[in-house]
Parts: structure tokens; sequence; C-alpha cells
């Protein structure tokens, strides 16, 4: 669904396509593997204390948690107090009256909390698997952490393989670490990645590119992609697992959920500005004739405005022919 007029246009002109990780090279459906506990601390107690500090959370890692601690338990957890979202970081909450922070290891360290470099390690091991880890603290300990898996979408090396194709360099925008990125980005075919990004990073990314006199392409899902998405050349958002500002943000939407469809969106941009192009030279070649013959007394104004019209009927018809075109590659 296009949302934006001029946004097939502008999409032909693109030279690089930002990707998103979660929930737009991979199905945004992640799964919990692991649950580790600190010394004195059951797992049990970490997977609840994240659980309900997540309860209120609309990010796909917070919504994998609160899934998958129903489904072990078979009960629903009560959302925690003071519910806070800090946007790239993760979550904050209250839980039995303890504070209580959900996300990733530099959230922690901002909050004075020490992450000891086994924590660090074993967060690494998951990374090197494509596994993002989530840390857990309660007061000013960190308590644990829970490691989740999100498969790629089988579409996905296809589509980045035929980008490159076009001539369009694929990037991968993440907020996950190094190790989860480079995981994703080989098994995707992605060369270029940045990791650890916040929103602004990523906007950054779009101005830092145009200045360089490059025009990009973010495809995102997220609450944190919606910046980027509006700050982009174009934007396209997923419109299954996309969040409603990520889609009000973007100026196409993949409706059917899928990123087989973007090759052929870039095809048909290109042909549709190919056809802009033809038609206004076809129009202005025409007009131009007919009015050094009507100059010349060759041509009269009722055969004038035969020309002009029959040369307006053509225009449409090749335009109509869009209807039918398919992409070859």
């Amino acid at each position: 669904m296009v949302r934006e007029g001029d946004a097939l246009e502008r999409l032909a002109q693109v030279t690089h396509v930002a990707f998103d990780k979660t929930g737009t090279l991979t199905h945004g459906r992640p799964e919990v593997v692991g649950v580790e506990a600190a010394d004195g601390v059951l797992p049990e107690r970490v997977f609840r204390v994240a659980a309900q500090a997540e309860k209120r959370s609309e990010h796909p890692l917070g919504k994998a948690i609160v899934a998958a601690f129903a489904e072990k338990t078979g009960a629903d957890v009560n959302p925690a107090d003071g519910f806070e979202l800090l946007v790239g970081r993760g979550v904050r909450a209250v839980v039995d009256e303890k504070p209580v922070l959900v996300g990733n290891a530099e959230m922690l360290r901002e909050a004075g909390i020490s992450v000891a470099d086994a924590w660090v390690q074993a967060a690494s091991a998951h990374a090197a698997r494509g596994h993002t880890s989530v840390f857990v603290a309660e007061g000013d300990a960190l308590i644990g952490l829970i490691a989740l898996a999100d498969t790629l979408r089988s579409e996905s090396a296809a589509v980045v393989a035929g980008l490159e194709q076009r001539g369009l360099t694929p990037v991968l925008l993440t907020g996950d670490g190094e190790q989860t990125a480079a995981a994703v980005a080989a098994e995707a075919g992605i060369t270029e990645v940045r990791a650890n990004c916040l929103p602004a990073d990523k906007m950054r990314f779009m101005e830092d590119a145009e200045r360089g006199g490059e025009r990009v392409c973010m495809v995102g899902d997220g609450i944190n992609d919606a910046p980027a998405l509006k700050r982009a050349y174009v934007g396209i958002a997923m419109g299954g697992v996309g969040s409603d500002i990520a889609v009000d943000a973007s100026d196409v939407v993949l409706v059917n959920d899928s990123l087989d469809g973007l090759a052929h969106l870039v095809d048909l941009s290109r042909h549709t500005l190919r056809t802009i192009k033809i038609n206004l030279t076809f129009s202005m070649g025409v007009n131009l004739v007919a009015t050094v013959l009507a100059v010349a007394g060759i041509l009269g104004p009722v055969a004038g405005a035969l020309v002009h019209n029959i040369g307006s009927v053509i225009v449409i018809a090749n335009s109509a022919l869009l209807l039918r075109w398919q992409s070859t590659r």
C-alpha cells in the first residue's frame, strides 16, 4: 500500500536500503531459549520478575517473555507498577515494591548497576548463536538474564541478494549487540552493519548518508523505527507485525507482512519513473511540433485539437500498461 503519492518516484532514486532486525529481517516472534540466575536466586523468580515488568511492553522481546512465562506456568502475570519504557534500552518498573530494570547492559550501567564479566561472557556466548540477551536487575543488583532467539524470515536472504543485483546497498540497523547483529547479517547476506543503535542513531545514519549524496530507504516495524522511517528518503513499514506508529510514519506499507514484494516494488518504482519521463518527453515533443506547424499555417485549429487529444490518449494508454507490468528479475 503506497501511502504517499510521490513515494514511488523517490524510491526509484534510493541507493541504500536499511533494515531493522527484529520483526523485519526476522519474524518478530522471538522465543525464550534460556533463563540464567545469579547465585542464590531461582531462575523462576528471574522469569517472573521480568514477565511482570514487561507486561505492558509493546516490544517483541517483552511480549515474548510474557507469553513464554504464561505458557510455562499456565497463569497470566499481574502488570508491574510504575512501568516506564526506556527507548532503545529496556523497561523500568516496580515489582514486589522493588525497582526492576529489564533491558540491555548499557541501561544497567547507566543506573549504576554493575555487570560482572561473567554475565558479559554469558551474553556473548548467546550472541554468538544469534540470541538476544535481556538482563534483569532487582534493586541495585543484577539477578539474571533471559536469552531469546528469533528466526530469520525465509525470504530475507533472497530479498537482500535481489536488492544487491539492482545496485542497492543493504544495511542492517539494529539495537542488538555487535555479535548478534553480525550473526543475523551474515545469515541474511548483509555486509554493512550498525549495531547498538538507538532511534537517534538510526536517524543520524539517514542524515549522514544524505550529506554524502546517498538516499536511504528504511524498512522497519517497531516504535523505535518510527523516527527513522519518517526521516528516511522513503520509509517502508511491515503491515502485520508493525506498530501503528511505524505504519503512520511510513510512505509504503507491506500489508502482507512479507519482504518478498520489496524487489518488485523497487522495479515498479523505476519503471514508473521511466514511464513518467517518456510521457513528459512525448507530450512536450508533440506539443512543440504542433506549435511549429500551427505557426507555419500547416496545422489548423481543429487538427491541432485532434493532435492534442490523441497525444493525451497515448500518454494515458502508456501509463495504463503499468497495471499489467511484472518484474522480470
